[in-house]
């Protein structure tokens, strides 16, 4: 398998890791794709129990402008679609689970699939109710006791063949866009794009092909920016990296991180030793 890195720099969403959980039953992996396919997908997932929990767990998802296709391993006909999220989401998991996922890239899905990403947004679908065609060839092809690298190579292999038979390509205007956004980490104002679009074009594109307005995206980016500095309570106190961001005070990136997170950052960010 080829797991070269061709990935576009304009975006790299970050999820919360267990690290700071406390829960040492708990694995949480990121995969790359095949090179072929780092366009559209960002990164396969297995978040799976190492061994039964006293309780259900709880999973904290926060918003990174992506869509997730995911499968519980104990039920592997039945897979899911997670729309783009405007805020974070939590999930109930029981006390064992084994979860195999793909995350998408902003407006990857719809790369490989005529689909309008809007229709997803904030909800929760099984695939065969989105795209019965692909549920139909994945459903029942992942064991809970199979290889994670078996079932790597079936995806890869599946992703391949649907990239060769449809590919939509992103829209020049709409990725000039995404990177001006990324590179202002957020904070461009987006009436002074020079992308030949007017802004009520791009935003019927973005709501296309992303799922969300590039209002909405921006603030996503906005979040994502701060969780890739990686800062501590101590150093977001004493850095103020928020008003970097473009936030106009501590409140209202206290609400916004909150909308994002689901959790204030003093009990959100790990604290230094």
């Amino acid at each position: 398998m080829d797991f070269r890195r061709s990935q576009p720099s304009w975006y790299h969403p970050v999820q919360p890791t267990l690290e700071h959980s406390g829960q040492e039953s708990v694995s949480y992996l990121e995969i790359v794709p095949d090179w072929r396919l780092q366009q559209q997908i960002y990164c396969y997932w297995e978040l799976k129990t190492i061994q039964p929990l006293d309780a259900d767990f709880v999973y904290r998802v926060v918003a990174d402008g992506c869509i997730d296709w995911l499968v519980e391993l104990h039920q592997p006909d039945d897979i899911y679609v997670a729309g783009l999220s405007t805020e974070y989401l939590e999930f109930p998991l029981g006390p064992s689970f084994r979860y195999l996922g793909i995350r998408f890239l902003p407006a990857g899905l719809t790369q490989l699939y005529p689909l309008n990403a809007s229709l997803l947004t904030n909800r929760f679908e099984r695939l065969d109710a989105v795209l019965p065609q692909a549920a139909a060839e994945l459903s029942g092809r992942f064991k809970l006791e199979q290889e994670l690298s078996d079932m790597l190579a079936i995806l890869n292999a599946y992703f391949c063949g649907q990239l060769t038979n449809f590919k939509q390509p992103l829209d020049t205007r709409v990725k000039a866009a995404l990177e001006e956004i990324h590179r202002s980490a957020g904070q461009l104002e987006l009436d002074r794009l020079d992308i030949g679009l007017s802004p009520r074009q791009l935003r019927r594109l973005f709501q296309q092909q992303l799922g969300t307005s590039p209002k909405r995206f921006s603030k996503i980016v906005r979040f994502q920016q701060l969780l890739q500095a990686k800062p501590s309570v101590q150093s977001l106190r004493a850095n103020k990296l928020f008003y970097d961001l473009g936030y106009y005070d501590q409140a209202h990136f206290v609400k916004e991180f909150r909308h994002h997170y689901g959790l204030p950052p003093t009990k959100a960010l790990p604290r230094q030793d």
